[in-house]
């Protein structure tokens, strides 16, 4: 079909003298085609007068949809069953010329932003290598929306106090605060509300008038409106994170502000400027920073156990033995763990954040060769091995095999002995330990059935005496 500059073309050339074979060659077209337009002496392209094979159809068809729940395959499935000879490709084309079962496109708007108003800040899962082991960590991003200067960390977790320190970090990075930070109703910072009607908690909105800025927060479902921030989430997984590896978060996060560095000073296409330009004039409209930032910390009162450690998010850090038992109280923030017992007896830690479960020592709080924590044995132990001496070699094999933890399952046996008879709990536990069974709950079974075979006689010995008692006692 010839555009509307082609007929326009022709119909010039028509009108200047020049023959339809010229103008046939000239615009490679045929002559017949030369022909139909100056017929119909108009540059504008004529609408197609077909038909539309679904249009018979068109009330089934909307019947269908809402019975379908707007699925137009199954659509197209239910009228072939019916007898309609209409392609999948006929059907779709029909519904979105005539607007049948379309959502109807809505521009998305721009958004413009004066410099120093407002700054986005948000978080996306990542997976990361660090140390060797991969963590689904957290990433907290934050983009300054007039000349989009880019800061982000990476956490293992992002709660109320990591919010804190990386909003402390990126006013740092930028070297001013913004009039707003635009959120997206996170509960990290919301108390309640959405929107326009968001009342952040009271605790970060003080935060955030300590340093200059204010809380604010979209719409739900209005992306949009963050958008600043929600598109460097794919160039960081993509760019930053592709390839690779860390040997700590303290690594990881320290290469993430070299590379907004080297991202803030190239020039970006849909910019047409670099960040860092723009930024030159930006941080002429930002809040200075209070002439001191507080340092942001995490209070948590704790007890030294008997190994001398104290536990902070899983992670357990060496005290002095003489602190043992004593009430201490653990100031955490960005880098360090501080132990207070008092104002004069202080230990710093670096902090650590992965992996769980592991133990920081000192040096000094190491204790000298041979003068290590006595283990003393279990008080549970104690008492089996007291009452009934010969199940110590169970008792022994029970703590190298017992799925539980140590302690449980000696409380679990001490607790048989005391509940069960003497002599169906030593049968049991020689049967047991022949077999080499150390689930305590098939032990306890085993018991019951002696129980119940040797002390609750039925049927025709119902009358006979319980084994152990005198015939007739307990009878009312």
């Amino acid at each position: 079909m010839l555009s509307q500059a082609q007929r326009t073309a022709i119909l010039e050339l028509h009108a200047k003298g020049v023959s339809r074979h010229e103008i046939s060659r000239t615009l490679r077209v045929s002559r017949a085609t030369v022909r139909k337009v100056l017929r119909l002496n108009s540059a504008n392209v004529p609408e197609i007068q077909r038909k539309e094979k679904a249009e018979p159809y068109r009330q089934q068809i909307l019947d269908l949809l809402a019975s379908c729940k707007g699925n137009l395959v199954r659509v197209h499935e239910e009228l072939k069953v019916s007898g309609a000879a209409l392609s999948y490709q006929a059907l779709t084309s029909f519904c979105r010329r005539q607007g049948i079962g379309q959502t109807p496109v809505v521009p998305s708007g721009e958004y413009h932003f004066e410099p120093g108003v407002e700054m986005q800040h948000d978080t996306s899962p990542h997976e990361v290598e660090v140390g060797g082991r991969k963590y689904k960590a957290q990433t907290a991003s934050a983009v300054l929306c007039y000349s989009r200067m880019l800061f982000f960390q990476i956490a293992p977790t992002f709660q109320r106090f990591d919010c804190k320190v990386f909003l402390t970090d990126a006013v740092r990075y930028m070297n001013g605060a913004p009039e707003r930070v635009m959120i997206d109703n996170t509960h990290v910072v919301v108390l309640r509300g959405t929107g326009r009607e968001m009342v952040p908690v009271p605790e970060m909105e003080a935060f955030g008038d300590r340093l200059g800025f204010r809380f604010v927060a979209h719409a739900i479902g209005h992306a949009n409106r963050s958008a600043r921030v929600e598109r460097p989430f794919s160039f960081i997984e993509n760019n930053f994170l592709a390839g690779r590896t860390f040997t700590n978060w303290q690594d990881l996060n320290l290469q993430a502000r070299q590379w907004c560095d080297k991202v803030n000073s190239t020039y970006k296409k849909h910019l047409r400027a670099v960040p860092r330009e723009l930024f030159a004039v930006e941080q002429l409209h930002l809040k200075p920073l209070p002439a001191w930032v507080p340092e942001v910390y995490r209070l948590h009162q704790r007890t030294a156990d008997a190994e001398g450690y104290v536990s902070v998010n899983s992670i357990r850090y060496s005290v002095p033995i003489l602190w043992i038992g004593r009430r201490v109280e653990v100031r955490e923030s960005r880098d360090k763990i501080e132990i207070e017992l008092d104002p004069r007896h202080i230990v710093t830690h670096v902090r650590v954040l992965t992996p769980p479960n592991q133990r920081i020592m000192l040096a000094e709080h190491r204790p000298p060769r041979g003068a290590g924590v006595k283990r003393d044995s279990h008080p549970e132990e104690t008492a089996l091995v007291e009452a009934v001496p010969e199940i110590a070699p169970y008792v022994s094999e029970l703590k190298k095999k017992s799925r539980k933890v140590i302690a449980l399952a000696l409380r679990q046996l001490l607790r048989l002995l005391r509940e069960y008879p003497r002599e169906p709990f030593l049968a049991a536990v020689a049967e047991a330990a022949r077999y080499g069974l150390y689930d305590l709950d098939r032990l306890e079974r085993m018991i019951l059935r002696r129980v119940a075979r040797d002390y609750f006689l039925i049927g025709e010995n119902a009358e006979a005496p319980i084994k152990g008692t005198r015939q007739g006692a307990g009878r009312q």
